[in-house]
């Protein structure tokens, strides 16, 4: 037997993920457990969820926010190559940032502000905490109504309009908080891909290709499916929350992957397999390096590894987690945020602290933690509006830290 992975280990977890392929609620996944030189698949089920072909270890998911680690890939080469600085000031690249005005408190008109004490810089976009973003908490609010009503943010029936487009209706909005304030989710990583975009006179989507993808040799990952391999994508299934019954919300062919997007969206555009995330993590994993090709330098890798958040910040992110578990089932409570990441700051469950990664509400689940030299990657068709992959998430990262002897 393997010296990576315990006897009774690799059985518990294919038999733990086949009981949810089996309660009818999942309809198929991959998994895919790296220790050391050894990689572990497992493909369970089908691509429908009243049959069809079978999962393969080559199906194309949607990445959802799993995206945002590695994405953030182009901006840390950026940073190695002195085209960025972390602190210089954004609105040279990105004009329709600047002047910013700021809410006086989160629930008030858009026209009741003050000025932002300070510009944006690169450090605000990075660290997620430039003053806007997704807060789950204040749905409701005059600010949130707006940011869904420009079609700010993925996944919603008015669709992200291209960069330039976007970065001006950005533009028309107040900031919710004073620059560098508080950690805010998903509209910093999509603002992400407009700086790189800007910076290097190239669309987000080729840059990545180039420096990223293709020397990591991500043949399957991208914004969009090309038509020869739109049948290894699955359906994409958004539960009734009421009934659990299974919605469509995107087909493979003829879906919202089948062609390029408007919008390259950074904080959740990707579609990928395990073993294209698998090749990132790992290169993470190996401090920048993959198979002896630098592709990151060993502090960038660190930087984007390491909690971010000063302690009132760690707190305002924890009290989100924990206050959200009916929502989110017990997703996200890891403390810390790196660069584009979670960072596991507090030992809550079975992994350790110093473990990295993220979650998407497409039924994805990617993590490597640098003390085992381990990484998981989790891969369905079920999105997050009830609690079944998330349960399966917690299920496979529960018996993945049994395999370790």
């Amino acid at each position: 037997m393997s010296e990576n992975f315990s006897k009774s280990g690799l059985p518990r977890v294919r038999e733990v993920l086949e009981r949810h392929v089996e309660s009818g609620k999942i309809p198929g996944l991959v998994a895919l457990i790296s220790r050391g030189d050894e990689t572990y698949v497992e493909a369970i089920g089908t691509m429908r969820h009243d049959g069809g072909p079978p999962m393969r270890r080559d199906t194309i998911f949607r990445m959802a926010s799993t995206s945002k680690p590695v994405t953030m890939a182009a901006a840390m080469i950026l940073l190695d190559e002195c085209r960025l600085r972390l602190d210089d000031v954004v609105e040279q690249w990105l004009p329709e940032l600047a002047g910013r005005r700021v809410l006086t408190r989160i629930d008030a008109p858009l026209d009741d502000t003050v000025p932002a004490r300070r510009p944006i810089t690169v450090r605000d976009v990075l660290t997620s905490t430039f003053g806007l973003g997704m807060d789950m908490t204040v749905i409701g609010t005059p600010i949130m109504n707006e940011v869904f009503a420009q079609g700010l943010t993925p996944n919603l029936p008015e669709p992200m309009p291209e960069p330039d487009e976007w970065m001006r209706r950005l533009g028309t909005l107040p900031l919710m908080h004073q620059p560098g304030e508080r950690w805010q989710y998903q509209i910093a990583s999509d603002l992400l891909g407009v700086l790189v975009a800007r910076v290097t006179g190239r669309p987000f989507d080729e840059f990545l290709h180039e420096r990223v993808f293709a020397p990591l040799g991500m043949t399957d990952t991208g914004f969009h499916v090309p038509a020869d391999r739109i049948d290894r994508m699955p359906v994409l299934y958004i539960p009734d929350p009421a009934d659990g019954g299974f919605q469509v919300w995107d087909e493979g062919p003829g879906g919202r992957w089948s062609e390029p997007p408007a919008f390259p969206g950074g904080g959740g555009g990707l579609a990928s397999t395990v073993d294209d995330y698998h090749a990132y993590f790992r290169m993470l994993l190996n401090h920048g390096v993959h198979q002896g090709e630098r592709i990151l330098s060993r502090p960038a890798v660190e930087l984007m590894t390491t909690n971010r958040l000063p302690p009132a910040q760690q707190a305002a992110r924890t009290t989100l987690a924990l206050d959200n578990v009916h929502v989110s089932f017990g997703q996200g409570q890891h403390g810390g945020w790196g660069l584009g990441m979670a960072v596991r700051t507090y030992r809550g469950d079975y992994a350790p602290i110093g473990q990295f990664g993220w979650d998407g509400g497409s039924g994805t689940s990617t993590y490597a933690d640098p003390d085992n030299d381990l990484i998981g990657i989790l891969c369905t068709q079920v999105g997050a509006t009830t609690p079944d992959a998330t349960r399966a998430f917690l299920d496979f990262w529960t018996t993945l830290y049994q395999v370790i002897d």
